[in-house]
């Protein structure tokens, strides 16, 4: 098998190397997974939840060293730490609501008749993880899915490999059977044979459209369940009565944090005509206050892209907008930093329209499109104009017309006054090319588990 090498971002190095299963080994792990899941399942859900815990703990002992280990992998700068507040945040929640939620719901306990609906685990979960929150965006599943008594295989992105193996070390170290949490490193083929062999209850993949639709592709015809959240072109809405100051400082972090590199990143801003002057110059000075560098640097605030690739689509989708009439705000110059490669400065277009790429194909990188808009409706009409649906952030002083202008737009999730954001007690889904499914919530025991009806006649006498 050919070795997957890592490529750090950081210097364009070699950062880690390994030979993935080949297909019998492979088969092997997810059978293994298979044959461990009904003792895991056995065991009391208090154990499990404490198990669960227990690695999470574990994990965070080496928290620095992991901090310094993202950067080398996909680049985000060490001086805003690492993802352990979510990730305790979610694993807390989903543990307060396991037993409520896979309790049994009682319809009738009566003389004659026992009748109720449980919850029962699918089996093997098949964790397909990303790269760019590689630890919170796996334990949105690894966390539900151990608690509720299934088995998990994790194949981590090629660019995050160590976070697979930390998490793994982690939770075995804690407690948890080898068996039940496997890391595995596979190729694709070998991937897409063992979904269509049905080795798993449940798939969850978190990536590329392209990706999610050879995930469809491979599971056709095995009725395995799939959760599959794809791309985004996240739109904010700055309406007349919005705090300015506020919704420049958040929908620009929402657009720039983490090189861009967020699934439910701001990607296009639309700005009522009375405010947009003054949004989009304090856009360009609060961008023009980031500072593109090593990941290394405290001083920097902006670090490379994860790899060259993906900085040179954003290149590429800035230059055809600039082609076709848009207007660049930020200097390149003033980034020196930007070297062409994974490392990109950040930008701001205005004099875009729907019909350039950069408004309507995911970009995942440093750069957004603002807009003037005369109101609610062509703001309604332009949110909607795009075959994504993962957030919309509505800026506004009026909570019920935010309200109402949410429930027309075609989203997963609707904020007002905050963007790029995820609460553990709401359930994270989308639309459209966005995907399928759900994760966290109670609805998120409900991907991980499927219901079974029990209908209890009571012999007399």
């Amino acid at each position: 098998m050919k070795p997957i090498q890592l490529i750090s971002p950081v210097d364009g190095s070699v950062w880690l190397e390994r030979t993935p299963l080949d297909r019998d080994a492979a088969f092997a792990a997810a059978a293994r997974a298979k044959a461990a899941q009904k003792a895991w399942a056995a065991r009391p859900l208090a154990e499990r939840i404490a198990l669960v815990k227990a690695g999470v703990a574990k994990l965070l002992e080496g928290k620095d060293e992991l901090v310094a280990e993202l950067a080398w992998q996909m680049g985000r700068p060490t001086r805003f730490g690492g993802e352990w507040g979510p990730l305790n945040a979610r694993v807390d929640y989903m543990s307060e609501i396991a037993e409520k939620t896979l309790a049994p719901e009682v319809v009738e306990d009566g003389a004659t008749f026992t009748r109720y609906l449980a919850r029962e685990p699918v089996g093997v979960i098949f964790i397909i993880a990303p790269w760019n929150y590689p630890f919170i965006t796996t334990i949105n599943t690894l966390a539900p899915g151990l608690i509720a008594g299934n088995t998990v295989m994790l194949k981590h992105s090629s660019q995050t490999l160590k976070v697979g193996e930390r998490l793994a070390e982690a939770f075995h170290a804690a407690g948890v059977p080898e068996d039940v949490f496997q890391n595995v490193v596979l190729d694709h083929p070998t991937t897409e044979a063992l979904i269509a062999a049905r080795s798993f209850g449940f798939v969850n993949f978190t990536g590329s459209v392209g990706g999610g639709a050879a995930i469809e592709k491979a599971a056709a015809g095995t009725f395995t369940a799939t959760g599959l959240e794809l791309g985004g072109k996240d739109p904010g809405y700055v309406r007349a009565d919005a705090d300015l100051d506020a919704a420049v400082d958040s929908l620009m972090d929402g657009a720039m944090y983490n090189a861009g590199q967020c699934c439910c990143g701001i990607e296009r801003v639309y700005v009522h005509e009375s405010l947009y002057d003054a949004f989009v110059e304090k856009a360009v000075k609060w961008v023009n206050g980031l500072k593109l560098g090593n990941p290394f640097d405290p001083e920097s605030t902006l670090g490379p892209m994860a790899n060259k690739r993906f900085a040179a689509v954003v290149r590429g989708q800035i230059a055809e907008a600039i082609a076709a009439g848009a207007k660049p705000l930020i200097d390149p110059a003033h980034f020196p930093a930007d070297d062409g490669g994974a490392y990109l400065a950040p930008q701001v277009l205005v004099n875009v329209d729907h019909s350039m790429r950069v408004m309507m194909e995911e970009s995942f990188g440093p750069v957004v499109g603002i807009m003037k808009v005369s109101g609610d409706a062509e703001a309604i009409k332009l949110m909607n104009d795009s075959p994504y649906g993962l957030t919309a952030s509505i800026w506004t002083a009026d909570a019920q017309a935010a309200a109402e202008i949410g429930a027309q737009i075609e989203t997963g999730t609707i904020f007002m006054n905050r963007c790029d954001y995820l609460d553990p007690a709401l359930c994270w889904t989308g639309c459209k090319d966005t995907g399928r499914g759900g994760s966290l919530s109670y609805l998120g025991f409900h991907s991980v588990t499927r219901p079974k009806s029990y209908h209890l006649k009571k012999v007399t006498k």
